[in-house]
């Protein structure tokens, strides 16, 4: 199944751009699930229909969905509760009714995670269409399965079985019931849960559509937009234009706004595959409109970004790890060894990977940001690295 994410800034217009791009895939056939988490109806009010917690036909080959947090929450919550009911007693702690329950900032996020996963292992659909939230929560969103995970695995690694052998001495020992069972089969669960979110978001036929009005404000959160992007190993496929004006314009002040347009489109030709969506004079509404805004078709190309380790012992003495970071600025880079991780930080957006095996057994000799790419050289370990290599 292909799946496609569209985010943009604020204000940009991805939603109707996202129930227009969803639209346009079920026209030609296929099997499409447009999939929102907007507390607003905006998906409904594009495509004429109402949505909700349950998907809904909104034409023919085309389902919408926005999946209701707040029962989501509860849910989860009071599986929750049942599950440490002895705690809870031993506590003192009363339970929380789910009445009286409302949903904790990241309910909205966590939601459209567990949908987009259902949505993609169901294999009812052949495309699956996501409006995204607005460009900083959609990438702070896009990195929370693998965070969670690294978290999970910290706080409770699966290697820790002798842990479970133990529960029942260290319980009379201390003289109260330890943690149960269930916490290390919640813990396994999670990681299954977020794992197959996860191979969703890295799955070469998933790809991220960026949606931006050009302009100084579109530059800037698309520049920043990208960079997040390939720090997560992740590019646009395309970079949707947004309400441009026809070339000629005859008002002056259109006129400026125009110039101002033009020359943004310039400088993301260079960097991205732009289409450009026509401005049409109002809020779009409806099928006609939605039609009439001919947003860029799905293609078979994924958003994967690859970052290969280059073997130049022979020459170097070194192997090369290569991250593409397009537009970054040195200034902004920082990096941190930790083990078998490494800490990259990009202005604002930092992510912890896991070392590829070689480099493992090398310690940093250097870095170097070039022509758009980071590349850290890695010594060979003598005390680790195979003898002979």
């Amino acid at each position: 199944m292909r799946t496609i994410l569209i985010t943009g800034p604020g204000g940009s217009g991805r939603s109707t751009l996202a129930a227009a791009t969803a639209q346009a895939a079920a026209g030609t056939g296929t099997r499409t699930l447009l999939l929102g988490a907007d507390r607003g109806d905006t998906l409904g009010a594009a495509l004429g229909v109402v949505t909700g917690a349950a998907p809904v036909e909104a034409a023919e080959n085309l389902t919408a969905w926005r999946p209701d947090a707040t029962e989501s929450f509860r849910a989860d919550l009071t599986a929750f509760q049942d599950r440490a009911s002895t705690a809870l007693e031993l506590l003192g702690a009363a339970r929380l009714d789910a009445e009286e329950v409302t949903p904790l900032p990241g309910a909205e996020e966590l939601a459209l995670l567990r949908a987009l996963r259902d949505a993609a292992l169901s294999e009812v659909y052949d495309l699956l269409v996501v409006d995204l939230p607005p460009t900083p929560h959609a990438l702070a969103l896009l990195a929370l399965p693998e965070e969670l995970r690294r978290y999970l695995r910290r706080l409770l690694p699966a290697e820790r079985q002798a842990a479970r052998a133990l529960r029942p001495v260290l319980g009379r020992l201390a003289g109260v019931p330890m943690p149960s069972e269930w916490l290390y089969d919640t813990a396994g669960r999670w990681d299954v849960e977020l794992a197959a979110v996860e191979a969703v978001l890295a799955d070469r036929d998933t790809t991220v559509r960026l949606v931006a009005e050009p302009g100084p404000a579109g530059a800037d959160a698309v520049r920043e937009a990208g960079l997040a992007l390939a720090l997560r190993g992740l590019r646009p496929d395309v970079l949707v234009a947004n309400r441009v004006l026809p070339e000629s314009v005859e008002d002056t002040w259109l006129a400026d706004l125009n110039a101002q347009q033009r020359k943004t489109l310039d400088e993301w030709q260079g960097t991205y595959d732009v289409r450009h969506v026509p401005h049409l004079g109002h809020d779009p509404r409806g099928t006609d409109d939605l039609t009439a805004l001919a947003v860029p078709g799905v293609d078979a190309a994924g958003s994967a970004v690859e970052w290969p380790v280059t073997d130049r012992l022979a020459e170097d003495g070194v192997l090369v790890w290569g991250i593409p970071l397009p537009g970054a600025i040195r200034d902004e880079l920082d990096l941190v060894r930790r083990g078998d991780e490494l800490v990259v930080t990009v202005g604002r957006f930092r992510r912890i990977v896991p070392l590829p095996s070689a480099l493992r057994r090398c310690t940093v000799a250097g870095a170097a940001l070039r022509e758009g790419e980071l590349r850290i050289r890695f010594a060979p370990d003598p005390d680790l690295w195979p003898q002979g290599r």
